[in-house]
This record gives C-alpha cells, sequence and structure tokens, in this order.
C-alpha cells in the first residue's frame, strides 16, 4: 500500500456493520461515547485560538518593531482570505471524512505556521510579507476547523439537542481566545526575555501536545462503533431534506441545497456584517485601547479576555435558548444582533477601565448569539452529507469580505498617518469614527437575520409535516 493511500484510508470513517445493540443500551451509553470525540473538538478548537489570538495580544509589541497599524491590517487580512476561501475548497473535499481527525491535523500544521513566525521574529527580521504569507498558512490550515467541528456533532446529535452542543462546543474558542493573550504574553516573558518572538513560539508546545492527542481519542461517528444513526437512536424522524438527497450525488446536494438555496446567501449576508462587529472589536481592542485610552500593555490584552468570556457565557446560552425554541436558530440571533447596539454604544463612549472591560464582556455575550446561531441556522437548511460546505460558506463570507473590510477599513480609518476614508462625501477619521462602520453593520445584519427567520419558520413547520406523514404511514 502507497503512503498517499494509508494517508487517505486515515481518514477514512471506518463504519461497521450495525451490531445487535438494543436502542436503549445505544441510547444509555450515547452521552458517554459522544463526550469522547466532543471533548477533542472542544480542546483541539481552543488550541487554535492560542495560535490565532496571539498575534492580536502581540499588536502593541510588533508596533515597537516598526510595523504600522496598516502593516497589521495587510497581515490579518492574509489570514482572513486564506481562511475564507479554505473553509469552501477544504471543505468540499473534506465532506465525509472523519473530521475529528482532519481537525487535530489542522492544528499541527497551524503550529508550523506559528512556530515559522515566531523564529522570523527572533531573527529580528522586518520584512512584512514574510509575516503576511505565514499567517496566511495559519488561516489556511484553520480555515475548515469550525465545520469540521459541526461536521462530526451534526453526526453524533439528534436535532433536538443540536443546538446546545453546538452552542456550548462553540465556548471553546472563547476558552483559547481568553487564554490566548494572556498565555502568549506570559511565555514570552518567562521564556524569551518579553521578545515578541515567544508570543507565537510558546503556545506552538501546548498545541502540538493537543493535535496529537485529537487524532486518535474518540469515534468520529456512531457507526464506527456499530451503532445506528442518531435520529434512530433518539426516536426522531429523519429531516426532509435529508430524505430528498438520499439518491442525489454531492453535486447534486452542493447545487439543490447550498448554491440555490435562497436561505444560505441571506445568512452569508447576515455572517458578513456580525463579523464586522465581531472582528471590528475583538481584532482591535488591545490596539484601541492601548493607543486612544493609554491602556498598558497589560491592560489592553485583558480587553480580549473579558470579551471572550462574555462570549462564553453567550454561547452556552443561546444555543440552549434556541433549542427551546424548538429550532428558531435565526429569530433568537436577529434579537442577539439588535441588543448588541448596546454594549457597543458604551465600549465607544466610555473612558474608565472597568466600564470599558464591562462593555466589552457583553459585546462578547450578545455578538456571540449570531456567531454561534448562524452556524447552527445553516445547517438546518441542508442534509448532513453537505455539513461541512454548507457550514463553510457563511463562515467565508464573514472572513473574506466582513473580517477583511473590518481589518482594512478599521485600519485605514483609525491609522493616525492616513487620512481616512471619504464615503459619500463624508471622511471617517480616527477610532470613533470606525464605530460608525460598526452601528451600520448591526442594523444590517438585524434586516438579513429577519428574513432568514420567516424562511427557517417554513422550514420547521415542513419538517413537521413530515414527520406527522410518517407517523401516519406507520399506522
Amino acid at each position: 500500500m502507497s503512503i498517499l493511500q494509508s494517508v487517505v484510508d486515515f481518514y477514512k470513517i471506518k463504519s461497521i456493520k450495525v451490531k445487535d445493540v438494543p436502542i436503549a443500551l445505544q441510547r444509555k451509553q450515547w452521552l458517554k461515547e459522544f463526550l469522547k470525540p466532543y471533548l477533542v473538538l472542544c480542546i483541539v478548537y481552543s488550541g487554535m485560538y492560542l495560535l490565532r489570538y496571539n498575534f492580536k495580544a502581540a499588536q502593541p509589541l510588533l508596533k515597537d518593531y516598526g510595523f504600522t497599524t496598516t502593516d497589521l491590517g495587510n497581515i490579518g487580512v492574509g489570514f482572513s482570505i486564506a481562511y475564507g476561501l479554505g473553509r469552501v475548497i477544504l471543505g468540499y473535499f473534506i465532506d465525509g471524512k472523519n473530521t475529528k481527525k482532519v481537525l487535530s491535523s489542522l492544528l499541527l500544521c497551524s503550529c508550523f505556521a506559528s512556530l515559522c513566525i515566531g523564529l522570523f521574529l527572533a531573527a529580528e527580521s522586518h520584512v512584512i510579507g514574510f509575516l503576511i504569507l505565514f499567517w496566511s498558512i495559519n488561516g489556511l490550515c484553520q480555515s475548515p476547523g469550525g465545520p469540521c467541528s459541526n461536521s462530526t456533532m451534526n453526526r453524533w446529535t439528534p436535532r433536538r439537542l443540536r443546538g446546545r452542543f453546538i452552542g456550548w462546543w462553540n465556548v471553546s474558542h472563547n476558552i483559547g481566545g481568553a487564554l490566548s493573550g494572556i498565555l502568549a504574553l506570559w511565555g514570552a516573558n518567562y521564556f524569551f526575555d518579553g521578545n515578541v518572538a515567544g508570543m507565537f513560539i510558546f503556545p506552538v508546545i501546548i498545541a502540538v501536545i493537543i493535535g496529537v492527542w485529537g487524532l486518535f481519542f474518540g469515534k468520529d461517528d456512531p457507526s464506527e462503533l456499530g451503532w445506528n444513526k442518531p435520529e434512530e437512536i433518539f426516536d426522531e424522524p429523519i429531516a426532509a431534506k435529508d430524505v430528498e438527497s438520499l439518491n442525489m450525488t454531492k453535486k447534486q446536494i452542493l447545487v439543490k441545497y447550498v448554491l440555490k438555496n435562497p436561505a444560505v446567501w441571506f445568512l452569508c449576508l447576515a455572517n458578513l456584517f456580525v463579523y464586522m462587529i465581531r472582528i471590528g472589536v475583538d481584532n482591535w481592542a488591545p490596539l484601541y485601547t492601548f493607543q486612544a485610552m493609554n491602556f498598558t500593555a497589560a491592560q489592553a490584552a485583558w480587553t480580549l479576555t473579558f470579551l471572550e468570556m462574555g462570549g462564553f457565557l453567550g454561547s452556552m446560552s443561546w444555543g440552549y435558548i434556541s433549542d427551546k425554541l424548538n429550532g428558531r436558530r435565526a429569530l433568537v440571533a436577529c434579537i442577539c444582533a439588535l441588543l448588541v447596539i448596546l454594549p457597543l454604544l458604551a465600549y465607544n463612549f466610555s473612558t474608565i477601565p472597568a466600564v470599558v472591560y464591562g462593555a466589552l464582556f457583553f459585546e462578547g455575550f450578545f455578538i456571540f448569539g449570531p456567531v454561534t446561531l448562524i452556524g447552527i441556522s445553516i445547517i438546518g437548511f441542508a442534509p448532513k452529507d453537505a455539513t461541512v460546505v454548507i457550514n463553510a460558506i457563511p463562515g467565508t463570507f464573514g472572513y473574506i469580505f466582513g473580517d477583511s473590510m473590518a481589518k482594512i477599513l478599521i485600519s485605514r480609518i483609525a491609522d493616525p498617518s492616513k487620512d481616512g476614508l471619504t464615503f459619500f462625501g463624508i471622511n471617517l477619521h480616527g477610532w470613533s469614527a470606525s464605530f460608525n462602520v460598526l452601528y451600520i453593520s448591526a442594523v444590517l445584519s438585524v434586516i438579513f437575520l429577519a428574513i432568514v427567520a420567516v424562511l427557517e419558520e417554513k422550514n420547521i413547520r415542513k419538517d413537521r409535516e413530515l414527520t406527522m406523514q410518517l407517523k401516519a404511514k406507520d399506522k
């Protein structure tokens, strides 16, 4: 057997013939077996954020290296574009594979990219092209991380439990994001005498251990245990789209349920503006508070922690709430997007550190409603065989357009060495002007999520009708 074939086989879902295990026993053992891959998804995805948010926390120190605010924005855009394109391109090929193993392998690849940046900075080289290249490679490696996690959870969970488990998994990047700045700064100070290179090298050591462990712990699919599908285990009818797609090819599924699905594209637009808010706040919070509010480097790094703490609570809450509302994910996301304006105002106009931290906490709490629920909502519009790619598309829009625009627009508007940007005769310049972009984004995200909420309601009623038809047929 060739090395290539061995690699391909390693990432296959190794389903075995359904064993004669009573459904009642499968249901009893389900949580124990599901928590194994679930733990891998949570910890590995947290590890990815150790190698993503360390760049944000390092920005004040990178300024001392001679990088301008615009330079930092351009480096971030390289990550965003690679991340956005990689989600769809890699996602299409990953669908149907062992996504738990793929996720762990991607983390190990991300370690390589971050290590190269750390060594580059340790050599005191200031070539921005090198940072853009390897930070983009890091973005490509991390791009299918979320869709891979959702794919594994989608194969393990019934619909009535899916929102809470995906929502609780979503806190993994809040944990990783909250720890990243503090951990990277501590590692740099303790092992590298405060050199910024340590903020990229030290997290790699932790992430490598996590990635290797994640490759071999837990099963990616109940079928690898010889079990039935989760719908059968929990006596839940198969969704209409799963029935309709049984005899369709992968390409036909992609065209019908993704490319020609209006709900997908409205969610993409909503995610674009949600990411404008999310990235516009968390990407620039350390630098904004450092420059505009005269926070110390340590105080600036803590902004990420409070933002992610709020995101942690939001991720824990909103998926569960949407489950209790019978899967109305878009409706809950729409309400959150509207409420996010309030802490955004407090963050904009406050100068007191305690108030800023509080505003960022609630900003994270509300913005992670749509961040979490858009991904869960879009899964409901496609069959399981298209989970990775359909989950990747709104992320692609969010990162290529929303994330990139947040980094480019805000960096150009906020950069004191530039003249800002002019829209319709109005010149936007300075940190305070950048908040106008975030307010507009919030309003637009509310509009698009409201449209999806209507389409989602129709989808819920269609599945309910199919359930009644199947029950009547069984009688």
